[in-house]
């Protein structure tokens, strides 16, 4: 085996020798067997816990290379592929020399929009405003509690540092499936430009929470809207995505395109009487989520902590943070007043945010615990916030999620 790798190593310089054209990138990217062989797989620093995008990055030695292996059949069909590997990477595509090769190299071209603009100058104009590729909505929840002199501190020190690491260039979500604890996850189909693959993109980056929930690896069955074969991108159509008029700005915590169970569902077309009472009943008080999540669902613990990202099963309804009224399902998110300490940043203010976060929940069903019966809520009050059930030694401000509950009201 390791002869026959050797032969066809030598085999392919001596045709990069003789053509010396731009073969160098190409006779080496689609020929596995030197792929194989040139490839190093890294070493990665143990990771613990459970994050936002999930456990820690896993690779397989032997099938590493693949991570990097082009499709020799999409490149005189691409129109991307005309003007040669170097336009978009750099480099010296010409080279047979490995080290000369990638001297120069830009792993991720389309991190600078100007590499995609000359092209799509529409969409790269109005992405780069858009929340996957600024994450502000996560800046401006992050910050939402420091004073001017160390909003500005933040931002350099800690965001750019960590949090930004989760943005999306074009490449990460059309071409390469995006990078998992500083590791590349690898081409998504043979450096095809796709126009999207969930599971190989939103599903990385989203993989701790709302994908698993999504798909229903942590309740009895799938969101209903996955059981309708409907993806990611049926809701959260492109101009969220790509960003328009209505991406997040500054001290907003949500894009004014995000879906709403309402845009599909309208209110007053239920079949049922008994639907059409209840959400006349609850319309502006109680979130989608409140009835319609059919379960547990994955909650933060330590990751802001300096223990190592812990996550646990929970449900919590409680008041959303957002509007200080609504009833709807809330995520842990602790902190401490000394998490960001290490940067010279000390949250005074910590005991004005709560540790829970109102919570899209991607585990939506039409028929749950809760749609089937009114005690679930107004008797039994199964899931509610209260003194006893919320975290230990947790930010002042959590008890003012905790929701009165009037008593039922049947006439």
């Amino acid at each position: 085996m390791k002869f026959a790798v050797l032969f066809a190593i030598f085999f392919v310089y001596l045709t990069c020798a003789a053509s010396a054209s731009e073969v160098g990138c190409i006779e080496c990217h689609t020929y596995e067997p030197v792929l194989e062989a040139l490839v190093t797989v890294p070493t990665v620093a143990p990771q613990t816990g459970v994050g936002p995008t999930g456990g820690p990055a896993t690779m397989i030695p032997k099938t590493y290379h693949k991570r990097f292996l082009v499709d020799k059949t999409v490149l005189d069909k691409d129109p991307h592929f005309i003007n040669g590997c170097s336009y978009c990477h750099r480099g010296d595509e010409k080279s047979i020399d490995q080290e000369k090769a990638h001297t120069g190299i830009i792993k991720k071209p389309s991190a600078d929009l100007k590499a995609c603009s000359d092209c799509h100058e529409g969409i790269t104009k109005s992405y780069q405003d858009a929340p996957h590729y600024t994450v502000k909505g996560m800046l401006n929840k992050a910050s939402k509690g420091f004073s001017k002199k160390i909003d500005g501190i933040f931002p350099e020190k800690v965001f750019e540092q960590s949090c930004k690491s989760c943005h999306a260039s074009c490449g990460d979500c059309h071409v390469s499936s995006p990078s998992k604890d500083g590791v590349g996850r690898g081409l998504i189909k043979g450096h095809r430009f796709v126009k999207r693959d969930e599971g190989k993109t939103c599903g990385v980056c989203h993989g701790g929470r709302v994908y698993p929930e999504f798909i229903g690896k942590h309740t009895k069955s799938p969101d209903v809207h996955f059981q309708k074969v409907m993806t990611c991108v049926d809701c959260h159509k492109k101009n969220q995505i790509h960003g328009s008029p209505g991406s997040i700005r500054k001290n907003e915590i949500k894009g004014q395109n995000s879906p709403k169970c309402i845009d599909c569902h309208k209110l007053g077309r239920e079949v049922k009487t008994t639907a059409r009472l209840a959400h006349t009943r609850h319309e502006g008080t109680v979130s989608c989520y409140g009835c319609h999540s059919q379960g547990d669902y994955i909650n933060c613990y330590n990751c802001h902590l300096d223990k190592g990202a812990t996550s646990k099963l929970g449900f919590f309804l409680g008041v959303s943070p957002d509007d200080k009224k609504t009833l709807t399902t809330l995520r842990v998110v602790p902190s401490l007043s000394s998490t960001f300490l290490s940067a010279g940043i000390k949250v005074k203010s910590f005991h004005e945010m709560p540790d829970y976060k109102a919570a899209s929940v991607h585990n939506v069903q039409k028929i749950t615990e809760r749609t089937r019966s009114c005690d679930t809520c107004h008797i039994k009050r199964k899931g509610f916030l209260s003194k006893d059930t919320l975290m230990k030694n947790g930010s002042e401000a959590n008890k003012h999620l905790i929701f009165k509950l009037l008593p039922l009201n049947i006439n």
